[in-house]
């Protein structure tokens, strides 16, 4: 399964894409705390944006793990960057499970705040961060459902939510959770 509908209209959808082509109306960048780019998905997003993506973060004094905040999206398709700096894994023993699960809860915030009726997440920390795909993708589900699932006080604008994956192998640990959740 690589789209669940819940039964309030609102959906999660699993692709393997360039999250920098997606059209929705935000997308969420795995960030470095300086917000001024590296490499993986975040090189990229300032890549595609152009360099007032730059420009526009400067200002923003960086950002803490598990912290989110938003710019435009300039030359992307998106409106919204909402940039959020994951953990580093260290097996688990820095709380960065918890760290995680902020950085999902406060990006899907910051998008209804802005009135997004999409977003679109890469895989947070599974890059160069290390973090273990198969958990990443459990913490990302489960809170993306807490959100805008049938038991969550429905969001007024956020209604599709895309986990963008880069690679196959972390499609299928995404689409492996949301079979997991739809069987609830």
């Amino acid at each position: 399964m690589n789209t669940l509908l819940f039964p309030n209209g609102n959906e999660i959808e699993v692709v393997q894409a360039d999250i920098t082509t997606l059209c929705v109306d935000a997308i969420a960048n795995a960030a470095n705390c300086s917000l001024l780019g590296g490499g993986g998905v975040d090189g990229a997003i300032h890549k595609a944006a152009g360099p007032e993506l730059l420009k526009a973060c400067m200002p923003l004094h960086g950002c803490e793990t598990g912290e989110a905040k938003v710019t435009p999206g300039f030359r992307l398709f998106s409106k919204f960057v909402i940039h959020t700096p994951g953990p580093v894994w260290f097996g688990g023993t820095r709380e960065e499970p918890e760290q995680l699960t902020c950085c999902y809860r406060n990006c899907l915030r910051l998008a209804e705040e802005n009135e997004c009726e999409s977003l679109a997440f890469p895989s947070i920390s599974t890059g160069v961060y290390g973090y273990p795909v198969d958990d990443a993708a459990r913490i990302a589900i489960s809170t993306i459902t807490a959100f805008i699932g049938p038991f969550a006080e429905k969001p007024k604008f956020l209604h599709t939510v895309i986990m963008c994956c880069f690679d196959a192998h972390t499609k299928a640990a995404y689409t492996q959770m949301l079979d997991e959740v739809s069987r609830i």
